[in-house]
């Protein structure tokens, strides 16, 4: 059997019977659409990151879309964000009618370089969507205090970083909103899509919640303002509801995973070879992808292919370099960082169910293939 960087099987084997239970309870209840379990996780959610406020949308790339429109960026804007990071980013910026403009990362954790951004602003410019990339956060503190200079909003992705922190606080809890994909990969992830936007502002809440309605008020039928049909599902909440009691759980099976990668792979790290992930001064990572690099990674990705182990590359084409985005007139070169990394970074299997005997198959064979390049 092909290996493979993800599989929810066996978390799924142990949590069976709660899983079911959801179902069943919401199958139950009477109400099939933004029922008790909506609102119920809505709360709980809010409540776990110390904010007042949740909404429930259907994925990722609609939290990341409908916040910002909530956030008022719209036609003629632009929004900052990172060319390295899963393309729903960008094409929700897009969606909501703004233009991606991007910036470079650091070499050292592929974050956003919260440094360029202050030459990237023009008059423009309405918002700045930094990246939580691969489970930990960006540098929050500079990057909010240059928002307030030049009256921007931020919006923070976290959709890979559910639990991850920057000097003790939660990721979401650091911009104007944030927005959180609950894909089934994810750290805390449903059973199939839905996505949350949490924020502390009142006002922002309740513009979020017509805008997933149709842009409909508490009366069906009355529009306020053109929104979208963008629900969070009542089993997926229900399930999501009974998860996020065990999220903490989660990020300490994804670390003691981590510490295993470092303890077996440690004495194989060279400047020119292989680099293990690098976790921020001041962040708590929860490594939603475990993602090293080496300037051979194809050669490596091929030679493990012949071990049945199938891994992932977190991105191999930068969102600039995209077909669908070149209009933007982005070049090669305009962010070497970035695509200096797409060549070399690949992800070995994390999830915190991951069987011991299924990671050391892994770093047997990546030892066996390093030790013959």
């Amino acid at each position: 059997m092909t290996t493979r960087v993800w599989d929810y099987l066996p978390e799924y084997a142990k949590e069976k019977d709660d899983i079911l239970d959801a179902v069943q309870t919401v199958f139950g209840s009477g109400q099939l659409v933004l029922g008790e379990s909506v609102r119920g996780f809505e709360a709980e959610f809010a409540a776990y990151h110390g904010l007042g406020h949740a909404t429930g949308v259907d994925n990722g790339t609609n939290a990341v879309k409908l916040g910002l429109e909530a956030l008022g960026v719209g036609p003629g804007d632009e929004v900052i964000t990172v060319s390295n990071t899963a393309a729903p980013t960008v094409v929700a910026i897009a969606g909501a009618g703004a233009t991606p403009v991007f910036v470079d990362v650091r070499a050292e954790d592929f974050l956003m370089d919260v440094d360029r951004v202050a030459a990237a602003i023009t008059p423009r410019t309405r918002a700045v969507v930094p990246v939580h990339l691969y489970g930990q956060c960006v540098d929050m503190a500079p990057l909010t205090a240059l928002a307030e200079r030049h009256g921007l909003k931020i919006l923070e992705d976290c959709a890979q970083a559910h639990g991850a922190r920057r000097h003790g606080r939660l990721a979401g809890t650091m911009g104007d909103a944030a927005a959180f994909s609950f894909y089934p990969t994810k750290v805390l992830g449903a059973y199939g899509d839905g996505g949350a936007v949490l924020t502390a502002d009142e006002r922002v809440d309740r513009d979020l919640k017509q805008l997933r309605y149709y842009g409909m008020d508490k009366v069906y039928y009355v529009v306020r303002t053109p929104g979208h049909n963008a629900r969070l599902d009542e089993v997926q909440a229900e399930i999501l509801r009974r998860k996020l009691r065990r999220l903490d759980e989660y990020i300490a099976g994804r670390n003691a995973v981590a510490r295993r990668y470092e303890e077996r792979l440690g004495d194989l790290v060279a400047p020119d070879g292989l680099r293990l992930p690098a976790t921020a001064p001041g962040n708590t990572h929860v490594y939603y992808v475990y993602v090293v690099r080496h300037p051979r990674r194809d050669e490596i990705l091929e030679a493990l292919t012949r071990h049945d182990i199938a891994l992932n590359i977190s991105y191999p084409w930068p969102v600039h370099t995209m077909s669908g985005f070149a209009h933007l007139g982005y070049r090669p070169g305009s962010l070497p960082v970035t695509e200096a990394l797409a060549g070399e970074i690949f992800s070995l299997p994390m999830y915190p169910s991951l069987p011991e005997s299924v990671q050391d198959r892994v770093i047997d064979a990546l030892r066996t293939v390093l030790e013959t390049l």
